[in-house]
């Protein structure tokens, strides 16, 4: 606090007078958000997540584990860490997009373990494509929002979108085929997320561009 204070006083000389909007200066000084940007920690949480997840739905990984702790861990509670921080920043779509995605990968576990604890009766396939259909109908939502950034972060979302869909589809009809095609989707959704969270990190220690993200008034 003695730190922000000596930054807003840093800028008059003590004992100077200042006008209305030399004030306002100094009031902006002391009430900037200097917060990290938690928007990295959702993506990659969301990237790895989506990545460890969809190498099993497309053969390369068997089921385990390894799935069910990356989706609590990196997936859940780091997406929710995120989505919290980006409310302080009064980040609107920030918010809803991680902390929806964080609870729902959170509610995945849970139908996951339920089962296996006695707490309820395992999911049939309807049921799976429901709640992978109505994720689908939050993320063309969310998806809407996205035309407003950059195009990698809409291309992300769009893939998450086809995603969400080829899954459902796949465990309505049973189909193995659906699955595989819909995991080696994921598989690109996941690495985008990755590329765009290692972006809006490496730019920002750089200083500069290292890895761009289409920004839509590149032309």
């Amino acid at each position: 606090m003695k730190q922000v204070h000596a930054a807003g006083a840093a800028l008059v000389a003590p004992g100077t007078p200042i006008s209305l909007r030399q004030a306002r200066a100094i009031a902006a000084t002391i009430a900037r958000d200097t917060s990290a940007d938690p928007a990295p920690l959702g993506m990659m949480g969301f990237g790895v997540t989506t990545l460890l997840l969809d190498l099993q739905h497309a053969g390369l990984v068997a089921p385990g584990s390894p799935c069910l702790a990356i989706g609590i861990g990196c997936g859940g509670l780091a997406q929710l860490v995120a989505g919290f921080m980006e409310w302080r920043k009064k980040n609107t779509f920030g918010t809803v997009a991680f902390v929806a995605y964080g609870l729902f990968w959170l509610s995945l576990a849970a139908l996951l373990v339920a089962p296996r604890l006695g707490l309820s009766a395992a999911a049939d396939r309807t049921g799976m494509a429901a709640y992978l259909f109505v994720w689908g109908l939050f993320t063309v939502v969310m998806s809407i929002a996205t035309v407003r950034m950059s195009r990698a972060v809409m291309g992300v979302f769009f893939a998450l979108t086809i995603l969400f869909f080829l899954l459902a589809f796949a465990d309505a009809t049973g189909s193995a085929t659906l699955e595989r095609v819909a995991g080696v989707e994921g598989i690109l959704c996941g690495l985008g997320a990755v590329y765009v969270g290692a972006a809006q990190v490496l730019n920002e220690v750089f200083g500069r561009t290292v890895l761009p993200l289409g920004a839509l008034d590149d032309g």
